[in-house]
């Protein structure tokens, strides 16, 4: 063969090791059906808040299933491991810096996520059911925080799991499940891990499965400017102008930022860990997520923890049932999206109000326990 002449090319085998690997994986998971196309707003940042959300979900499972490796929920042990991982485990004190900032990130992102829906008019039909269907993330995504709160077994978590407990008695039968008499075989911190480690997760991937076969099926809502020009008898909404896969990819580069941004912040800050359990006092108060309820059972007691969550879940349950307009802008939906203003507002200055007031004692001695 003449110098300068290349080799010549076969159909099979051929281009470089890389390319023949990754042709034979193509070839058997089908990797390019995930090139159908998505509107090109889909890779906007308000678009692909949920993606993010879903990004720091596997964050949380991979620096979990580590800290799962050290932690003992026996209430006896419990508090002496979470002291080891922080001080003598590998990475110990990283990985749950990790976890916790995360898990403060997603709760941020999942909330952001839903605004973005809310303010989009993306809930209106055929979305309604998709609605309702985030709305048991978003419970999902905050039974993971509040049950992350109480396996750290400080005081802080003691007095969550007490307030937990009395939720339980008033639901009655419905709650025996939250109380420590539901069984003496197994301690009710071990059944609360139970629930942080299997029956949240799995719940998170049933509720998953559905929201995204939803808007694979639906697709993604279209900016409200288009859908109103379509509405007013103008061109359909743009579904296409870019892919699926290269959603994926902003996807995963704003999940690569959210590892970032929880590495910094435990690097900064180390989460809370507060001494060993006094049932005797109540000093602390609730996450930055559930200060704003903290007012509610100044005035009210304990029920109003019960009373407020059903109240606010049920009325945004009713949003797109209620908000029937075709029109999907702002513009034209002032008085519903006045009211959810309203409520953000009235939220976080009550989460203020909270955060700059006193302890207040909410529950009987012993902590409810």
């Amino acid at each position: 063969m003449e110098r300068g002449v290349p080799a010549p090319r076969t159909a099979e085998g051929a281009g470089p090791a890389w390319r023949r690997a990754w042709t034979s994986v193509e070839e058997r998971l089908q990797l390019e059906r995930l090139a159908y196309p998505v509107p090109r707003h889909a890779n906007r940042f308000g678009y692909v808040l949920g993606g993010t959300s879903l990004a720091g979900m596997v964050i949380l499972l991979v620096t979990g299933i580590w800290l799962a490796q050290y932690y003992d929920p026996e209430p006896a042990h419990a508090h002496p491991s979470v002291s080891y991982i922080i001080g003598s485990a590998p990475l110990g004190s990283v990985v749950r810096g990790i976890h916790f900032w995360t898990g403060n990130l997603v709760v941020i992102t999942v909330l952001l996520h839903m605004a973005r829906v809310f303010v989009t008019g993306s809930y209106k039909r055929p979305r309604e059911f998709n609605w309702l269907v985030g709305l048991v993330l978003l419970a999902v995504t905050i039974g993971f925080a509040f049950t992350g709160t109480v396996l750290k077994w400080d005081q802080e978590a003691f007095e969550a799991l007490g307030h937990n407990t009395e939720i339980g008695e008033l639901l009655g039968t419905i709650g025996a499940w939250f109380s420590p008499e539901f069984t003496h075989s197994t301690e009710i911190l071990v059944r609360i891990y139970m629930a942080h480690i299997a029956i949240l997760p799995f719940a998170l991937v049933l509720v998953l499965i559905v929201h995204l076969y939803q808007v694979r099926v639906h697709g993604i809502s279209p900016l409200p400017a288009e859908n109103d020009r379509a509405v007013e008898g103008g061109p359909a909404p743009e579904r296409t102008g870019s892919t699926f896969s290269h959603h994926i990819r902003r996807m995963a580069l704003l999940g690569a930022g959210l590892l970032g941004a929880g590495l910094i912040l435990a690097l900064l800050w180390a989460p809370p860990f507060g001494p060993a359990p006094n049932p005797d006092i109540e000093v602390t108060k609730p996450p930055w997520m559930f200060l704003p309820l903290y007012p509610f059972e100044n005035w009210f007691g304990v029920r109003a923890l019960l009373w407020v969550p059903a109240i606010l879940f049920v009325a945004l349950a009713a949003v797109p049932f209620v908000d029937r307009s075709r029109f999907m802008a702002a513009r034209r939906r002032l008085v519903f999206v006045g009211l959810g203003a309203a409520l953000v507002v009235g939220l976080a200055a009550l989460g203020v109000y909270a955060w700059l007031g006193p302890v207040v004692q909410h529950m009987p001695e012993g902590g409810g326990m």
